[in-house]
């Protein structure tokens, strides 16, 4: 999954690691190793919603000697915070999630993570889909860092209420017909804001994101050559085309904001990898029954994933390693899956009635399970370069910038030009 900020306040450069400083890198995982059958701490960190509290429970009273800790942060936050423990050489976590968006970062430093393969992992890697097994695996193949947890496959999830009172039609099918196309999704998104009033999508950065997932190459390719004018420049057009016609609530993601905008009503539409979701039902439990998720514009696409790793620091890796394979057990993810939205990324699991035939009654029973799985295995993701984070961040303040009116439409790619050069040298 992912969740992060976006925007004017936005941690940075999780790979300049020169400017990280090393204060502050206590926290971590246990600091003395168990003894044979003795009691055990394993502390986890993550962001958002992993599902993790009722599975917590179920492990420890299966395991009466495991005490388990979750530290749950803010998604930048969480990971620049495992690089400067990294870095420090103690005071990560037993169990450390990453997201997609940082997994070539972290795999590029293998050394500082146990190699699940020398545990056994390697018996899961069929079960896996290829693409994701690949992504937390060394470049020379030898070292496996992580196992996933879940995929974002992509959709949209609309308010039926909203589009109602706007005079669109709300079956889900229908609404999927409305936009083929981008274009047709911001023709639509001036039709509702014509009748309505009222913004269409939450943040143009919510429509940049998902767009740059569609394209063959994002923000650079596997030599780790920056590739502005490919795919970035294809989703920076379109959003600003979605800016300028007046259908951005701006509301910057995860923010304060945005979540009272999904109570209030700010906004209609937003693009919706699975583990949107919970976020959703987490942040406006009493809009259940007023969403309904359609199809993407243009097809597809992928939005966050994340791993689940066992840093080297950790000194009970064992017992880490253990609870991680119990998390990614079918029973586990199913759970997951049908409590925050999570999807698997064991495909496998996409055939299991649990999965197949989940109807979500927050967003209207639609058929999630088949949605999300129909996404998930028609992917084929883009290569995220070390420093992709960082370089997302500088374009999403330009995108930022032009909807808070400090910076012109007309300079606007020419800005994202050079913030993204800066990003990719720091």
């Amino acid at each position: 999954m992912r969740l992060h900020r976006s925007g004017w306040v936005v941690a940075t450069a999780l790979v300049a690691v020169g400017a990280l400083t090393l204060a502050g890198c206590k926290g971590g995982g246990s600091d003395e190793p168990s003894k044979p059958g003795g009691a055990v701490e394993l502390k986890i960190a993550f962001w958002g919603d992993f599902g993790l509290d009722e599975l917590k429970a179920k492990y420890e009273a299966a395991n009466p000697n495991v005490k388990i800790v979750l530290n749950s942060g803010e998604y930048n936050a969480q990971h620049e915070d495992l690089q400067k423990k990294l870095i420090a050489g103690s005071g990560a976590p037993d169990i450390a999630a990453i997201d997609e968006g940082f997994i070539v970062s972290f795999r590029s430093q293998a050394d500082k993570f146990v190699n699940l393969l020398d545990k056994g992992a390697s018996k899961y890697q069929d079960k896996y889909l290829g693409w994701k097994w690949k992504q937390s695996l060394s470049a020379d193949g030898k070292t496996q860092i992580g196992l996933g947890t879940d995929v974002g496959g992509l959709a949209m999830c609309y308010r039926t209420d909203l589009f109602k009172a706007a005079g669109l039609p709300v079956e889900r099918d229908k609404v999927s017909a409305l936009w083929p196309t981008w274009d047709d999704f911001i023709k639509t998104g001036q039709d509702y804001t014509a009748k309505s009033k009222k913004k269409f999508v939450d943040n143009g950065t919510n429509l940049f994101n998902p767009i740059l997932g569609q394209q063959p190459v994002g923000f650079y390719d596997e030599s780790e050559t920056l590739k502005m004018d490919g795919g970035p420049k294809a989703a920076f057009d379109l959003t600003l085309k979605a800016v300028g016609a007046g259908l951005s609530a701006n509301l910057p993601a995860f923010s304060p904001e945005w979540n009272a905008g999904f109570v209030k009503g700010d906004f209609a539409v937003l693009a919706c990898p699975a583990w949107m979701q919970g976020h959703i039902k987490n942040t406006a439990p009493d809009t259940a029954g007023k969403w309904d998720v359609a199809a993407i514009p243009g097809g597809g696409g992928n939005w966050g994933g994340s791993f689940l790793t066992v840093p080297k620091q950790s000194k009970n890796a064992d017992e880490a390693y253990k609870l991680l394979e119990w998390l990614i057990q079918p029973e586990q993810q199913i759970e997951i899956f049908k409590k925050v939205g999570n999807l698997p990324s064991q495909p496998a699991l996409y055939k299991d009635p649990a999965i197949a035939d989940f109807k979500n009654p927050f967003f209207s029973n639609a058929p999630v399970g088949q949605i999300f799985s129909k996404t998930a295995e028609g992917l084929t993701p883009q290569y995220l370069g070390k420093k992709n984070g960082p370089t997302r961040v500088a374009v999403e303040n330009v995108i930022n910038s032009v909807q808070a009116g400090t910076t012109k439409p007309a300079d606007a790619w020419a800005q994202a030009l050079k913030e993204a050069d800066k990003a990719s040298k720091a």
